[in-house]
């Protein structure tokens, strides 16, 4: 592969934003895709698309060759962007597939009248599985060998997801809102951790199907690939030496010491935070009976208070009678 042709292709979130929300107000329910035009920069084979909008496009279900896409629509909407920012240019175009159909090399052609070399960027909008949701492909002209003529297939490319620092702070925001708050930080790292397991098995389980097709002869040996996993496999630790088997042992019982502390503090604050606890319930208690004790020694005074006054009126009154009786 040329220099000039793109190698690999990075996708920047404000263009997958962008795909959803397109998918979102124009076929969501539905079995239809979306179709858009990608802009950013190319540079040393490297595909930087940071932009991207909407164009109009049918197909036909029932026949996949037929297709409409507005061009007009996409040439008004690019000299706008244009001015908006000179520094972007077409460089290809995405589809939310999820995967290849008949009609995209037709439309690759179509997009070729703007850009030289375009980058098809397959975005799955309704994930399944584990890991980026962005396929790149480019197509190049590619020789069979029964018939000896040319045809062009599509070819993949790395695809990965780069940010810049105003996007990752406004994606930042967006997960805050949607991340739930009363999840701890050690959860969602474990979270995270199993994710990556989950898709690292996904990965060793497609390159043991591909291995099993081509040991059947129901592939052909492609060495490109052969020589990466034999690469991958290099990379790979080697368990049986004494000194990594020692390493991973005093790692794991570090990690295990922690956590044993940390659980024996835990108890203890959990157990002084009880007694803390048990002590205000019992002088809340206290104060709560005293005070009963001392409304009920006051209502008992008043009642004390009330039947003396009512004695010594009941006395004067018959004081009083007794001076009237003696008058007469």
């Amino acid at each position: 592969m040329t220099p000039n042709l793109p190698q690999s292709v990075v996708v920047h979130p404000l263009v997958l934003l962008s795909a959803v929300d397109h998918y979102n107000r124009v076929a969501k329910d539905t079995n239809k895709r979306v179709v858009g035009i990608l802009l950013g920069s190319s540079s040393k084979g490297v595909v930087d698309v940071t932009n991207s909008y909407a164009v109009p496009f049918e197909e036909d279900e029932s026949n996949p060759n037929i297709w409409f896409v507005d061009h007009n629509f996409h040439e008004n909407m690019w000299s706008m962007f244009k001015k908006v920012n000179a520094r972007e240019n077409v460089i290809g175009w995405y589809s939310t597939g999820p995967k290849i159909r008949p009609a995209d090399l037709e439309i690759n052609e179509l997009v070729r009248r703007y850009t030289p070399n375009p980058v098809l960027v397959i975005i799955d909008v309704q994930p399944k599985d584990i890991g980026i949701p962005t396929q790149a492909y480019m197509a190049v002209e590619e020789l069979s060998a029964d018939t000896g003529s040319s045809a062009l297939q599509f070819q993949h490319l790395p695809s990965t997801i780069g940010a810049l620092e105003a996007e990752e702070v406004g994606v930042e925001h967006l997960l805050r809102d949607v991340k739930d708050t009363s999840v701890s930080t050690l959860t969602n790292q474990i979270g995270d951790k199993v994710s990556s397991l989950k898709s690292l098995i996904n990965h060793l389980q497609e390159m043991s199907v591909y291995l099993d097709r081509v040991v059947k002869g129901e592939l052909p040996v492609n060495h490109t690939i052969i020589a990466h996993l034999q690469d991958i496999f290099n990379l790979l630790p080697n368990l049986s030496v004494d000194h990594l088997v020692r390493s991973f042992a005093v790692k794991t019982n570090d990690a295990l010491l922690v956590v044993y502390l940390s659980s024996l503090v835990r108890a203890v604050i959990a157990l002084h935070s009880l007694i803390i606890n048990k002590r205000q319930n019992r002088e809340a208690e206290r104060k709560e009976e005293s005070g009963n004790t001392d409304e009920k020694e006051k209502d008992k005074e008043n009642k004390d208070k009330e039947t003396t006054a009512d004695s010594d009126k009941a006395k004067a009154a018959d004081t009083k009678g007794k001076g009237k009786e003696t008058k007469k």
